[in-house]
């Protein structure tokens, strides 16, 4: 007889400076990892271009975003850069109920805030990891490679970067920048190993009798 057991899904918070592939990392897994589940944020920052609204975030006026903090729809939220960011509970709580797992990709203060949530579910599916640049030069590569900012929000975005930085250590794991493959390589590692981890299974009552000392209990 085969072994059931069951898992509660996993929420997966990943944050980063800008530039440091979090974002393409988050839809990388999903993309190619049928459990995995990429929450797609909320924002009030206009659309980049190519940018779809549902697929990339979903694009709020900043009365709309405001108006579902005051109503408790949001599981965390963040003004970054001078513009709304955050995470519905909606897009959240019901997966990870499935035994699906979550990936967010947010900043290190919507990280504090899912961290402080009171909600056990949320504590006991939570993990965090933290992708580092290589270093600042590469950083600064990075950031002005993807050319979608004038050279004040550029500046902007790299002081935010350096300071958003200094906060890799308040998390679980951290991942030190490579080449795309080998950031989605130590990415699925660590979810593979948090899929068996013990406290996130049950089940197991069928190879149990009364010869045998209760393992699963």
């Amino acid at each position: 007889m085969s072994i059931q057991l069951q898992r509660r899904g996993i929420l997966c918070i990943v944050s980063g400076p800008s530039g440091s592939g979090k974002t393409t990392l988050c839809r990388a897994l999903s993309q190619s990892d049928p459990l995995c589940d990429y929450a797609v944020s909320c924002t009030t920052r206009k659309p980049r271009t190519g940018e779809v609204d549902g697929k990339d975030y979903h694009f709020l006026t900043r009365e709309d975003f405001e108006a579902r903090t005051t109503r408790g729809e949001l599981l965390e939220w963040a003004e970054v850069h001078g513009n709304l960011y955050g995470t519905l509970k909606s897009a959240v709580l019901d997966r990870i109920g499935r035994g699906e797992d979550v990936l967010m990709d947010i900043d290190v203060q919507g990280a504090e805030l899912v961290r402080r949530n009171p909600d056990p579910v949320i504590s006991g599916a939570l993990i965090d990891i933290f992708i580092l640049p290589p270093d600042r030069e590469e950083l600064e590569k990075r950031l002005s490679g993807r050319g979608t900012e004038d050279p004040e929000e550029l500046a902007l975005r790299l002081r935010n970067a350096l300071e958003e930085m200094r906060h890799w250590r308040a998390y679980g794991y951290t991942i030190v920048s490579g080449s795309p493959e080998e950031d989605l390589r130590r990415f699925r590692a660590i979810i593979e190993g948090e899929r068996c981890r013990t406290s996130r299974l049950r089940g197991g009552e069928e190879i149990v009798n009364e010869d045998q000392p209760d393992f699963f209990s």
